[in-house]
């Protein structure tokens, strides 16, 4: 059987758009010769809808749309999966359930809903949805095809150690006789993540001995990146066909031999700097602006946001601005607009000096008998976001913010000062990671970085002689225990010894990381690409007592 996989990017709630993409792509899967094209995981509605799905206006839209694209599907010779919103008959609990149709002929002939309802990291999804009680095979030509929607084919109980559920959905289709298995999803994507699925499903096609087909959605939805790379895979486990990473694409698969095979960026690095242009491109055009500023401090951080910034929008809808205030150096002046000239982006300069100087003018009577302080320090930063948002508010232009993982996790940075902003572009990419991403972009923009910016002590040159360094760890050592903490939930103790590491100095990171929650509850969105990053997949109280 002759099978296409529909990587789709969708955007949530646009269900016409949606719809419309599905039809498109279908034609295309029919003109290819595919007997079924899969699309991903509620491909009408776009995932996550979240609170969406609590209105009875919009599950009753996702159910319509879903009959007019059955109906525009009518005169294919190609039967489509497609993942939808519906409506729950049972008389307890929620209303909506997360489903999927099979349409031919104009019609909705079969209908799946899913099992396992995921709530860990950055999913909720038992908040909103009622899971189905029992699971059907579909027949389409005579081949049973087991039809799973993501979690319900992700608790293999012949890969985890430690399954989240009782119900094995897969092994109990398989065991009702299913010759394929086709899987729809909405995966987002992290470090190591693509490798993960490949694993998993390839330990699924061998102990059932299915081939198996994985869809799964590609584009940005908030803070959550998709990266696609669906695959598909013979009884033995060996990868057949391959959609590419980071764009829509269509493969097709012929369940008797092999399939295309599109490029997937296969060192990491260069996967994660995709997944922060494509979350950059995508959040910017749903959230209906076409331009950005970025705040140019000649410094690391700064000068790989706007590389992103570039490649996701193009030089000409991005402005940098540098801000040079009474610590900064004429290197970083230097570097800024080294940087603007060289990536093709528009350049403003506006030294902040006399506005901190009015500031102080006006303050200082009050200020009387206290010492120069982190005060002053901030209210440069301050200033400086005062000044991006007065122009992103004039020039309707999202601000773009520019704090690492490392500075977000500590809080080294500023609220209402260089948190600032509609979008935090590397929130969730660690100062070491910024370095080596750092070097990507100047091999997609040749030296656009100067060197000068790699080789410079990181600072925020709000004091003189400034170096984070006099806060806070060498980056190296910082990040290492951040991972620990942040992603593996180590204790102190267990940091230390693993590292190496003096534990006062363990205890002391993650003393900053805890009392540092309420600045970052208050921080823009930012794009995920850890296995733990800040925001939806993080919930900490802020008012606690809790302490390592």
């Amino acid at each position: 059987m002759r099978i296409a996989l529909a990587q789709i990017n969708t955007t949530v709630g646009d269900l016409e758009g949606n719809a419309g993409l599905i039809v498109r792509m279908a034609e295309r899967a029919a003109a290819a010769g595919a007997r079924l094209v899969v699309f991903p995981e509620l491909s009408l509605t776009g995932y996550p809808p979240r609170d969406l799905v609590e209105k009875a206006s919009f599950r009753e839209r996702s159910q319509k749309a879903l009959e007019d694209v059955a109906r525009a599907a009518a005169s294919l010779s190609t039967a489509l999966v497609v993942g939808y919103v519906g409506d729950s008959d049972s008389p307890l609990g929620k209303r909506a359930t997360n489903s999927a149709a099979l349409l031919s002929g104009g019609k909705v002939v079969f209908r799946q809903t899913k099992m396992l309802l995921p709530t860990y990291d950055v999913f909720d999804e038992a908040r909103y949805f009622v899971p189905a009680e029992r699971q059907e095979l579909f027949e389409l030509d005579g081949r049973k095809i087991a039809l799973a929607i993501c979690e319900d084919a992700w608790n293999d109980k012949q890969f985890w150690e430690r399954p989240l559920y009782r119900r094995d959905p897969v092994g109990e289709l398989a065991h009702g006789g299913a010759e394929i298995l086709v899987t729809i999803n909405a995966s987002p994507y992290h470090m190591g993540k693509r490798a993960l699925r490949r694993e998993i499903f390839a330990t699924t096609a061998r102990h059932h001995g299915l081939p198996v087909v994985y869809v799964n959605q590609v584009g940005g939805n908030d803070q959550l990146v998709f990266d696609g790379s669906s695959f598909a895979m013979d009884p033995q486990g060996n990868i057949r066909a391959a959609a590419a990473s980071f764009r829509e694409d269509l493969v097709v698969f012929d369940t008797a031999g092999d399939g295309e095979r599109h490029d997937s960026f296969p060192d990491e690095c260069d996967a994660v700097y995709e997944a922060l242009v494509l979350g950059t491109r995508d959040y910017i055009r749903k959230c209906g602006f076409s331009r950005v500023l970025v705040g140019l401090s000649g410094g690391i951080d700064s000068s790989l946001a706007a590389a992103v910034a570039v490649d996701a929008l193009g030089p000409e809808n991005v402005t940098g601005v540098g801000m040079p205030g009474p610590y900064s150096s004429e290197g970083s002046v230097t570097d800024a607009r080294s940087l603007a000239q060289r990536l093709g982006i528009r350049f403003e300069l506006i030294p902040i000096t006399p506005i901190y100087e009015k500031y102080l003018e006006v303050l200082d009577p009050l200020f009387t008998g206290y010492p120069r302080d982190l005060t002053e320090e901030n209210l440069q930063a301050r200033i400086r976001g005062a000044v991006l948002m007065a122009l992103s508010n004039k020039w309707s232009a999202l601000l773009l913010t520019t704090g690492n993982k490392s500075e977000l996790a500590v809080g080294y940075c500023t609220l209402y000062g260089d948190m600032c902003g509609g979008l935090a572009v590397i929130a969730d990419v660690p100062k070491t990671l910024v370095y080596k991403l750092s070097r990507i972009a100047n091999q997609r923009h040749p030296e656009a970085i100067p060197e000068s910016v790699f080789e410079k002590p990181p600072s925020a040159e709000l004091r003189p002689d400034q170096k984070d360094s006099d806060s806070l760890p060498p980056y190296d050592v910082l990040d290492r225990v951040l991972k620990s903490y942040i992603e593996d939930y180590q204790t102190p103790q267990e940091i230390a010894r693993e590292h190496g590491l003096p534990l006062e100095l363990v205890t002391d990171v993650i003393n900053k990381v805890d009392r540092s929650e309420y600045k970052r509850q208050q921080a823009a969105p930012g794009l995920k690409v850890t296995s733990k990053a800040f925001g939806m997949g993080r919930r900490f109280p802020i008012a606690q007592k809790y302490t390592e």
